[in-house]
């Protein structure tokens, strides 16, 4: 026997609120509308809902039962409502991000962690990846959005860039390094330190080469190179070698890594970190936009904190 669901969860309502009055009002629905209801629901399975003649209104044990079984109805209904919800809000989803390793793990992932601790119905799906990679997964539609660093000339046509933050590196050394204790760093001072390099096709080695050219020097010699973020912080902390790296991943990377960023002015690149999406509108929108946003909230905090410490560097 089928029934009517409607029905059952308008008995739920009665049973939990003690009358047809009362049940109607909770409801938002006039009284003999949901006794017509109940007397169609007692008309289709033939028995009695609730004891006659009793006040206040009590259920018969066939009445109590299928009220329990429409507030679970109710209760479904209830949650299937709200899941929609943060789907039309994009508190729900999937989202299939990309992004260059080093900023990635250095800068992203601590975002990302922080977005699913306030919207954990948010799915990311994340995979590494430079521009020509990842601007050919946003086109494939197997991306929905990446955050990388580049230039604004090297922006597809068929893409939107938002820059969020602007290029700028450091020279980055092991906590009690040598060079630590020394004033006014000259090229000479770190000519007998090895450099760790970054994967030769990622931006950041070019970038670490034109940092070496800007003071002076056309080679330098590695003694670490490849791998992920990881592994360079472990490299630099157990040796005196030196790194490149953007100032916002040594920055975050000081609170769990001793390390110190030298007092060396280098060449910045001419670049920004921001996010990479198709001009045409996806179907996660509101999920992407949600997040979108978020990113670049906690990019503007963090590079607040960063424009901090520099000023109180070129005080000290």
């Amino acid at each position: 026997m089928k029934l009517s669901a409607e029905h059952l969860e308008i008995l739920a309502v009665i049973v939990e609120k003690g009358g047809l009055t009362e049940g109607a009002e909770a409801l938002g629905k006039s009284q003999p509308s949901v006794s017509r209801s109940m007397a169609l629901l007692e008309q289709r399975v033939g028995l009695p809902l609730f004891e006659p003649g009793r006040r206040p209104l009590r259920p018969t044990e066939l009445g109590l039962r299928l009220a329990r079984a429409g507030a679970q109805i109710r209760a479904a209904g209830l949650e299937a409502g709200q899941i929609v919800k943060r789907f039309q809000r994009g508190q729900a989803g999937r989202l299939r991000m990309g992004g260059t390793p080093v900023f990635m793990d250095g800068v992203v992932s601590a975002i990302i962690a922080d977005f699913q601790s306030r919207h954990s119905d948010v799915q990311i799906e994340q995979v590494y990846g430079y521009l020509d990679q990842l601007a050919l997964s946003l086109r494939n539609e197997a991306l929905d959005l990446a955050i990388l660093p580049m230039h604004a000339s090297q922006v597809p046509k068929d893409m939107h860039f938002t820059p969020l933050m602007g290029g700028h590196n450091v020279i980055v050394c092991r906590a009690g390094h040598p060079l630590t204790r020394r004033k006014g760093l000259t090229m000479q001072d770190i000519d007998s330190f090895g450099w760790i390099a970054p994967p030769t096709d990622s931006p950041l080695y070019r970038d670490l080469q034109r940092a070496v050219r800007s003071i002076g020097r056309e080679d330098f010699h590695v003694s670490f190179s490849g791998g992920t973020l990881a592994s360079i912080l472990a490299v630099l902390t157990g040796s005196d070698a030196l790194t490149v790296l953007p100032y916002s991943v040594a920055f975050l990377a000081r609170r769990n890594t001793p390390l110190e960023i030298l007092p060396i002015r280098i060449e910045h690149p001419d670049r920004h970190l921001g996010i990479l999406r198709l001009s045409k509108a996806r179907a996660e929108a509101r999920t992407l936009t949600l997040f979108s946003g978020f990113v670049a909230d906690e990019l503007h905090r963090l590079q607040n904190r960063i424009d901090h410490e520099l000023q109180v560097r070129r005080r000290g």
